[in-house]
């Protein structure tokens, strides 16, 4: 055993207390005992167990048990109780920034009333300023947490339609089901690229290997056999068990689940009281470093204007103090846009259930950024760009050729001789013989199942090619002919040996043996000495030899997938008989898989099928618009060449002459600069091996390239894992294939990839409008307050007789616009409807940075313009300002600021809520689709509520520094609000202007 098992076991004397106290596990302990399933044979654990190997458990048992036993997963760590969940939002620089400001304002308030004249009026009965701020500080958090809340139920709906699932055998029939209800007595059916859900003892097994590394450190997979132990062996030599977490990489099996969840080795060494962090997101931490810099140059200004007071007017009080520690606090709390984080979480969240729902399903938040920057697609042929319906529509056998009729997969259809001769000749009879022959080596050397549901439809259980040879074998009736042969051994197919063979016995004949074989034709010829013409068989000539491989080039170059189909009658009705077969001292046959030399050899060429799989008729459109999008699609196929090149050109991929680079061709390029330019310029590539897929991704990274990579094979996995966006097919795809993918296709449909890059790219360009939008009603707040301070005696913010700082908007004023006012239209634009061509541009680098040097230019002039028309409207109502000479005894001098400060403050809501209309586009006119965002003009709506409301309660106006407006004022606010508009139009007027010329 692997030192890490020990290691890990003692992790958590904690969780180990735990797990051994548990029911579900204790329940399942006591199904075999003390009894080692290693160590019993495999009928004995069935019959403690209570199960039928060849039928599997009832519905009604598997419920059953999965009410006593529980579900198969591994218990988490106890879920973050939601107090500390809402407390969390507090911990904050901001927040407590917001803190230190309400003691500081709570003080003020004390001073104030401690100094107070008795008897006289003045002053607050309440420290307004500090309740307003914790107040506004507590609706953050609720909102904050809210909108935490529903991003975790997003994600978390996203994992339940990525659930993993495991093929089981219930009521006698293979079945997927969730992994999590898997049950102790199911039997699990096992393939290349599962990965193992439960513990289990072996049934049967054929070339299975199994990768246990994530368990017992061992790198090479282990081979796995069903025969029972002599003595009890380490974890890692249990060769007859297969174990939770691991995955198969070769050949198939069936094993009767003897532990779920808590009960597997995977569980006995689990630490329950483990968590993992969530890490921040590419985005989230450039938002934090935008906020740092915003901090950094508030204070920079901050301490500017104080110095620059203190000089200049000096502190004559410990009020004239606390008014310029509250005025560094404004000047913070105008710079950080508080909410961003929690809209920044919402808007990805929302993105990615728009994904899901277009049958997209990203994993994680943070892939949605790099969606929008994919350059390069790579992408597999056969149910990606095709429809994977594989039809067999031809058979070449030695004495003619036929035409298969019928499509897709229902057994309906006939055979017609393609040079259109008759069916009642002494020829066209031969040629039946041989097809019937082709596809009864088709059919039996086959893992694939056809069966009918109880509405009529046709249901295929694997590999669509294999699939579609049982289909047509129907057609033709060579599945009558298959009933009397029973599998006894099994040499599967790999992707490097690209063929498989089967070892059969005929019941009709003493049993005798028979090997049937299916695979590549070149590969399946060079393995036969003779070739079946008729009822006869003779030798295979080498003009046989190029004739046959000649109607491979045919069909290749016609779209065809072709398949030879050969056999080898053995003779013998025992295996140990076959000349280089090898045995044991016992005298039995060692592992069938490693006798493929003795066994695949001699073989008698029967014909060879053509298969077709249509591409998708929507793949060109989108092939056509990843190319205007500045993407790149590569096929990466296992098909022959010309195959791989027919479908390429018909769908755009490469011009009609184009060419295919094959896996032996990669070879030979010698160093990476060579590989580097052929990938370059070739966009197909065929007949590739596993790690020819690696080095296709790999190399076209090193060229600067983000990659997307598809994939549905556990082959497949190491490419998917290494690109940057690695893509598994949802129905036909491994689980090992989607463990290792960022992104899942529920459809297994390429245009769903390039969807997704489009809405990629709007999600990301709509995370660009809301951050022009906040960024730039910020930059406005902290240059009202700036420019209201310093130049407050100009425009008569403050009276010449008045001493110390007066702010032109209070820090409770700020609060609300950013919290409030500005959470709901940001929210709207994280949601916007695409506004610009986003599938009109080049990808964008992930290097490049979100808010770049030409966003900085709107936000900054946007900020200014802004701050402009705030002071003028503040100005307007004060006396002695630059625009209007109110007089001060009317009123009175405070009086006249609390109506001034609300001008200011609702002047600088409205000039918002114009940036919200123009901060949709960077270029196009606001008035482009003005009315396309329904939920912005709603926010919009709510915003304006919000601020009637804060100007017209009674009790509002106390908290927030307000006062009731006239008409007139309000004409005055919308006026000069509106110059935000108009000033950002005349900016991307001459924008555009400068980029037509």
């Amino acid at each position: 055993m692997d030192d890490r098992l020990t290691d890990q076991s003692t992790l958590s004397a904690t969780a180990t207390n735990e797990i051994a106290e548990s029911e579900e596990v204790r329940a399942q302990q006591a199904l075999l005992g003390d009894a080692d399933p290693s160590l019993t044979s495999a009928e004995d654990v069935a019959k403690a167990l209570n199960v039928d190997p060849k039928q599997g458990l009832s519905e009604e048992e598997a419920s059953r048990r999965l009410a006593k036993f529980g579900p198969n997963e591994l218990a988490s760590a106890p879920p973050v109780p939601k107090w500390k969940k809402f407390l969390a939002q507090f911990q904050d620089p901001l927040v407590y920034l917001l803190l230190a400001a309400t003691v500081i304002s709570v003080i003020a308030w004390f001073i104030e009333k401690a100094n107070a004249v008795p008897g006289a009026e003045g002053g607050e009965a309440l420290p307004f300023d500090a309740l307003v701020i914790v107040l506004i500080l507590i609706v953050n958090a609720v909102l904050g947490y809210i909108q935490e809340a529903k991003a975790e139920a997003a994600v978390e709906a996203l994992a339940q339609m990525t659930a993993p699932q495991t093929s089981v055998m219930r009521g006698g029939k293979v079945q997927r089901i969730n992994t999590v209800d898997v049950v102790p007595g199911d039997i699990i059916v096992l393939a290349e690229g599962d990965s193992v859900s439960a513990d289990g003892r072996l049934v049967n097994a054929a070339s299975l290997r199994i990768a246990e590394a994530s368990l017992t450190g061992e790198s090479v997979p282990v081979g796995k056999k069903p025969d029972t132990l002599a003595a009890a062996k380490a974890l890692g030599d249990r060769a007859n068990m297969v174990f939770n977490g691991t995955s198969v990489t070769q050949g198939t099996g069936r094993a009767i689940v003897t532990g779920t969840g808590m009960n597997t080795q995977v569980g006995k060494i689990a630490d329950m009281l483990s968590a993992t962090e969530d890490e921040k997101t590419p985005l989230q931490k450039e938002m934090d470093y935008v906020s740092k810099i915003l901090g950094i140059a508030v204070c920079i200004i901050a301490v500017v204007v104080l110095v620059a007071l203190a000089v200049l007017e000096g502190f004559h009080d410990i009020h004239d103090v606390i008014d310029s520690l509250l005025l560094a606090v404004s000047l913070a709390v105008a710079a950080v846009p508080e909410g961003l984080a929690a809209i920044l979480t919402v808007v990805l969240a929302l993105g990615v259930q728009r994904m899901a729902a277009h049958n997209a399903i990203v994993k994680k938040l943070h892939s949605v950024e790099t969606l929008g920057s994919a350059s390069v697609i790579c992408s597999d042929k056969t149910g990606t760009l095709t429809r994977n319906e594989m039809t067999v529509e031809r058979v070449v056998t030695p004495s003619g050729e036929v035409q298969i009729t019928g499509t897709g997969y229902s057994p309906e259809g006939r055979m017609v001789m393609a040079d259109g001769s008759g069916s009642d000749s002494e020829q066209a009879r031969v040629v039946a013989d041989e097809v019937v022959a082709t596809l009864l080596a088709g059919t039996l050397a086959n893992d694939g199942e056809l069966r009918q549901d109880a509405n009529g439809r046709w249901e295929t259980v694997g590999d669509p090619t294999e699939v579609s040879l049982i289909v047509a074998a129907r057609k033709v009736k060579a599945d009558h002919k298959a009933k009397r042969f029973t599998r006894v051994g099994e040499i599967p197919f790999t992707s490097e040996r690209k063929r498989m063979s089967i070892i059969a016995k005929d019941d009709t004949d003493s049993g005798k043996l028979t090997v049937f074989a299916k695979g590549a034709p070149d590969v399946l010829l060079s393995y036969c000495s003779r070739i079946r013409v008729g009822s006869q068989v003779r030798k295979l000539t080498e003009g046989d030899r190029q004739s046959i491989l000649a109607t491979v080039e045919r069909l290749s170059s016609e779209a065809y997938r072709t398949l030879g189909e050969a056999c080898r009658p053995l003779e013998t009705s025992s295996l140990a008989d076959v000349p280089g077969v090898t045995v044991n001292a016992a005298g039995q046959v060692a592992d069938i898989a490693d006798q493929a030399d003795a066994i695949e050899t001699d073989l008698i060429w029967n014909g060879m099928v053509g298969i077709i799989d249509p591409p998708r008729t929507e793949v060109r459109d989108s092939v056509a618009e990843a190319h205007r999008a500045g993407i790149r699609t590569v096929m990466i196929t296992g098909d022959h060449p010309l195959t791989a090149a027919r479908i390429a050109s018909d769908l755009g991929i490469i011009a009609k002459d184009g060419k295919a680079l094959t896996g032996d061709q990669l070879d030979q390029l010698g160093s990476e600069a060579e590989l580097d330019k052929a990938t370059a310029d070739v966009s197909v590539y065929a007949r590739v091996a596993p790690e020819h897929k690696l080095k296709i991704v790999e190399s076209l990274q090193r060229q600067g390239n983000i990659v997307a990579m598809t994939g549905d094979g556990v082959n497949d996995a190491p490419a998917v894992k290494s690109a940057d966006i690695g893509v598994a097919m949802g129905i036909t795809g491994t689980e090992v294939t989607k463990q290792s993918a960022k992104m899942i296709l529920a459809d297994d449909n390429f245009s769903t990839i390039v969807a997704a890059v489009r809405e990629g790219r709007v999600i990301f360009d709509n995370i660009r409008k809301f951050l022009r939008y906040l960024l730039s009603s910020n930059v406005g707040e902290v240059f009202t307050v700036f420019l209201g301070v310093v130049l407050a005696g100009f425009l008569g913010i403050r009276q010449p007789e008045t001493v110390g700082v007066t702010v032109p908007l209070l820090a409770t004023q700020l609060l609300w616009i950013n919290l409030l006012t500005d959470a709901a239209p940001a929210l709207a634009m994280g949601v916007d409807p695409q506004t610009d061509d986003v599938m009109g541009r080049k990808p964008r680098r992930v290097t490049d940075r979100v808010i770049d040097a030409s966003m900085w230019g709107d936000i900054v002039y946007i900020g200014i313009i802004m701050a402009i028309v705030t002071l003028i409207g503040m100005d307007m109502h004060l006396s002695g300002g630059l625009f209007t000479d109110r007089s001060v005894e009317a009123v009175g001098h405070e009086a006249q600021m609390v109506e001034a400060r609300t001008m200011g403050f609702t002047i600088l809501v409205f000039a918002q809520l114009f940036n919200a209309l123009a901060s949709r586009s960077h270029l196009q006119s606001a008035f482009v689709g003005l009315f396309s965002n329904k939920w912005l003009w709603g926010a919009i709506g709510l915003s304006i509520v919000l601020q009637l409301v804060v100007i017209y309660v009674p009790f509002l106006n106390s908290a927030f520094g307000t006062t009731p407006l006239s008409a007139l004022a309000w004409l005055e606010c919308i006026g000069l609000a509106a110059i935000v508009l108009v000033a950002s139009e005349l900016r991307k007027a001459v924008l555009r202007a400068m980029a037509r010329k």
